[in-house]
């Protein structure tokens, strides 16, 4: 019989227990009334005592109670004389009466609660192993939705009712693993309350009542169940079903983990293919694009008695060899950042070299966009890596010229702001469309998608790494007065101290 009877089946089978004590009495009367000339009464009393002790195991206290007093009424009817009357003419057996109606009521009491400590030890143990069973079963779920509907089956076999809600990347918690449950505004309150608090709450409802449990995870809930029941039900069982929270949260706590592991094993398996793809950039095809931009170069000069139309050719040839080992040297460049395989060797120096041996190196790419330096005076010595930074500066005043009219300046300051030093390279171009102003430092992330002009979007990507690395930090604008602004900052550190020679004027 199921452990959550009705009250109408609990009335039925205690009327019938106590029919059956009533049964048991009769018959032990019957069987010792043959007896009663050859046997004392003293040895006939313990034999009413050893009956209702029987029915105290058998069928538990209150039929015990019933058999001890049908006893002492049979007993005085049956044996005591006068014979079938209550009567009592010795008040000797008024004492025998009372003890013989003590001893019953205690042996009762105790065996039944000899009875019910058992049952409730066997009721336990059926317990721990259904959830045992249950625990293998969510030990090899491979889905969120797998061991929720494993869950709910367990729940409904306790004739209880059980939701599981998870909640989605954006917080929201939806049901899985059976029908979504109704609820309306006030309830999802309370319900979000629960998994938000990680805290057991209730639902305010009639009948059934509904409780809500936290899924507690390790670092964080991973859902709420909601398990609706007879509010008895509930308050009798809710060990049980807090296990059965806890045993879910580990499964979804598993399920998560494994799903993070695979993530990090697939990115170890990306992250291994890109160190392939880089080192085959590397030694297959830098060596031939250098032999490609040397072959070209060489047709160029002027001993090559070339017509023109076969020297323009070899021109364009040799810059776009030269623009694609550029683009070979950014991609690897920025890899090797993302990688942390770029240790930086920094030195304190002044910023003004580099910026001048940039300039200087882009050469025929500021042909018709002269820059225009402004610095402020007396700038510190700064502690960089000069290699790294100059290519900062060479994709910052690419992208300046690459972007900005023909025959127009670029401007380039650098002046210390709140201890830090503050570089600027701005254009008379259109400027940062101003929904990407964050977006243009990621990779292959241009301003303008579709454009003529050439590129994949590394030089800001790589600017950021290089700026980040070095502790600064970088920004893009757009000025009032048109064009477009990078600004980034580098921090100033305390340089170190330079002792003056003997004999050097201070």
């Amino acid at each position: 019989m199921s452990a959550f009877q009705t009250s109408s089946a609990g009335k039925e089978s205690g009327f019938r227990q106590q029919l059956q004590a009533l049964a048991a009495c009769v018959l032990i009367t019957l069987v010792t009334q043959p007896l009663r000339e050859h046997v004392d009464l003293a040895n006939i009393v313990m034999l009413f005592l050893l009956t209702v002790a029987i029915i105290a195991v058998w069928l538990g206290r209150k039929p015990a109670i019933t058999a001890s007093l049908i006893s002492i009424a049979l007993f005085d009817f049956f044996f005591v004389p006068p014979r079938f009357s209550f009567s009592v003419n010795d008040a000797q057996y008024l004492i025998t009466f009372t003890v013989m109606l003590m001893v019953a009521l205690i042996i009762s009491h105790l065996t039944a609660g000899l009875r019910q400590n058992a049952i409730e030890a066997q009721q336990r143990e059926q317990q721990m192993r259904a959830l045992y069973a249950l625990a293998q079963q969510l030990a090899g779920v491979l889905t969120v939705e797998q061991a929720a509907l494993d869950a709910r089956n367990f729940i409904r076999q306790l004739g209880m009712e059980l939701h599981v809600l998870v909640p989605t990347r954006n917080e929201v918690l939806l049901t899985v693993g059976g029908e979504s449950v109704e609820l309306d505004v006030a309830e999802m309150m309370v319900v979000r309350s629960a998994f938000s608090n990680n805290a057991a709450m209730e639902l305010r409802s009639e009948s059934p009542a509904t409780l809500i449990l936290p899924l507690s995870g390790v670092t964080r809930p991973r859902g709420v169940i909601l398990i609706s029941a007879e509010r008895e039900v509930l308050a009798l069982q809710r060990p049980l079903l807090e296990a059965v929270a806890s045993l879910m949260a580990t499964a979804l706590d598993r399920l998560h983990f494994v799903e993070v592991a695979q993530q990090h094993h697939m990115q170890m398996l990306t992250e291994r293919l890109r160190s392939s793809i880089l080192a085959a950039l590397s030694h297959d095809i830098r060596t031939p694009l250098t032999a490609l931009y040397g072959l070209a170069d060489t047709l160029t000069l002027p001993r090559q008695q070339l017509p023109e139309p076969a020297r323009e050719t070899a021109a364009a040839i040799r810059d776009q060899a030269l623009r694609l080992n550029n683009l070979v040297s950014n991609l690897l460049d920025m890899a090797r950042l993302h990688a942390g395989q770029v240790q930086l060797r920094k030195e304190w120096q002044p910023v003004e070299e580099v910026i001048g041996a940039s300039i200087k190196l882009l050469g025929t790419a500021l042909q018709r966009h002269p820059v225009k330096v402004h610095l402020a005076a007396g700038l510190p010595l700064i502690e960089f890596d000069a290699v790294l930074l100059e290519r900062v500066f060479c994709n910052l005043l690419e992208n300046a010229a690459k972007y900005a009219p023909l025959d127009t300046d670029i401007l380039l300051g650098a002046q210390v702001v709140e201890g830090e030093l503050e570089v600027t390279v701005a254009n008379a171009g259109a400027g940062f469309p101003p929904d990407k102003l964050l977006a243009v430092f990621e990779p292959f992330e241009r301003g303008v998608a579709e454009s003529p002009l050439t590129g994949v979007g590394m030089g800001l990507a790589i600017c950021r790494a290089v700026i980040e690395a070095h502790g600064g930090g970088i920004s893009a604008s757009n000025p009032a007065a048109g064009g477009a602004c990078v600004r980034f900052t580098l921090p100033l550190g305390e340089p170190p101290v330079i002792e003056q020679e003997a004999g050097e004027s201070p």
